[in-house]
């Protein structure tokens, strides 16, 4: 197989961006969680600290298990009534990572954790997750109506061709 044209067979691929944002977090967030939990430690006592970790994650499987169940009666609802089931998919999918984070132990993941599932604060994650994915599928070419940016003029998709190669 020949080499894509303006590429050398010895060029190096360019690792994604989101890698190293992985990579930067596994670093960042155990050394960030220690040191907080520390600092709680400090001032409210080690058993103290120790309790408070217990019932977060106590609270946090209570909460996954109901507000999971919720997601999931959403979803088969959407799905029997014939609705396309984009919010009950993000909510449910927030759920799943809301719950990952609160068994993760630690008061900083915990936040997050909570941040994505409760539901009084579901919505404002979920706006969030729509920007993100609407930017990583489209490119950040259209936003959606709350973005801004349209498809209209002379931009990709009237008619222009585009070369490229698909890596």
């Amino acid at each position: 197989m020949a080499p894509a044209v303006g590429r050398t067979p010895f060029a190096r691929r360019r690792r994604p961006r989101w890698l190293a944002v992985v990579f930067v977090l596994l670093l960042v967030v155990p050394v960030l969680e220690i040191a907080v939990i520390i600092a709680v430690g400090r001032v409210i006592g080690g058993w103290q600290t120790l309790v408070l970790l217990v019932l977060e994650s106590l609270l946090g499987a209570w909460l996954v298990r109901r507000e999971g169940a919720r997601a999931w009666s959403a979803l088969t609802t959407a799905l029997n009534t014939g609705r396309m089931p984009s919010k009950e998919l993000a909510d449910a999918a927030l759920v799943l990572v809301g719950g990952t984070l609160l068994l993760t132990p630690g008061f900083v993941t915990d936040v997050f954790g909570f941040f994505f599932i409760l539901p009084f604060t579901r919505p404002l994650a979920r706006v969030v997750l729509e920007q993100v994915v609407a930017r990583k599928l489209l490119g950040g070419f259209f936003t959606g109506p709350r973005g801004g940016r349209g498809g209209g003029g002379d931009g990709p998709g009237e008619g222009d061709v585009i070369e490229g190669e698909v890596l």
